[in-house]
């Protein structure tokens, strides 16, 4: 492939010489094959750096950190530190402020579609950033028992994606679900990159599910939530508890065995 793309002028950073494959795209850069093959070998030590093209090595990032905010509407990114974007805006300005810092590194071993495990080493600092805001924004804006709901489908939408069936009428019906979970997902997340870290620096919404008058344990219990109702609460989910304990006597049921 690589004489082949010498032939005909197509550039490419492929190097038979290099000991690895590397495939890139806008979300991320895999690297695989060659001495990646061998799972205890240190990717990230400092005598690989040249191989990383995205990011800095946490080592090497600047000792200052540096904040970020991001703006989403119905779980969608639309603007990076007041900046306007569309999602392709948003991919490369990220990638360049989560790569300065060493953002976004990744060293997994997985499992490939037809069963056999992969080691992969991952550079991905614009999508690690989008996933810890837009999960930052979730926390805020999702009501608990959706999110639940989501997370338990997620594992089988993203097997779905990662194995090529993105037109498979289950994974639209599974979008259908994370389309309507994001309604509310609309507000602004802050964080803050330092060293290869993503911190939570702050989050608003104008939907937000936050209640600081109800969450606080300050106020006056009958203008905010009353701490008593929760006797009745842990009575009932206690009472299965308390039948189980005198059917077995507060020990194991033990069964005897027959001569």
């Amino acid at each position: 492939m690589i004489e082949y793309c010498r032939r005909h002028k197509v550039p490419v950073e492929a190097s038979a010489k290099k000991p690895y494959s590397m495939d890139r795209n806008l979300l991320h850069i895999s690297y695989e094959s060659g001495i990646l093959e061998d799972p205890w070998f240190d990717a990230f030590a400092p005598e690989n750096r040249a191989m990383f093209k995205l990011s800095a090595s946490p080592e090497e990032a600047p000792d200052k950190s540096e904040i970020v905010t991001l703006e989403f509407v119905h779980g969608n990114c639309v603007a990076v530190n007041g900046k306007a974007m569309d999602p392709l805006g948003v991919m490369k300005t990220l990638n360049k402020l989560g790569g300065r810092h060493g953002v976004g590194r990744v060293d997994m071993v997985e499992n490939r579609f037809v069963g056999m495990k992969s080691r992969g080493v991952y550079e991905t600092p614009g999508g690690s950033i989008l996933h810890f805001a837009h999960r930052q924004m979730e926390s805020l804006t999702m009501d608990r028992e959706v999110m639940h709901l989501r997370d338990g489908l997620i594992p089988k939408y993203s097997t779905l994606v990662y194995n090529g069936f993105w037109f498979a009428p289950e994974r639209l019906a599974l979008q259908a679900l994370i389309t309507e979970s994001q309604k509310n997902v609309t507000g602004t997340v802050r964080v803050r990159l330092y060293k290869g870290n993503i911190l939570a620096a702050g989050r608003k919404s104008p939907v937000s599910l936050y209640r600081p008058d109800i969450a606080t344990m300050e106020a006056d219990p009958t203008q905010a939530y009353n701490q008593g109702d929760a006797t009745g609460f842990i009575r009932l989910n206690a009472l299965r508890l308390k039948v189980a304990s005198k059917v077995t006597g507060g020990k194991k049921a033990t069964v005897k065995k027959r001569k």
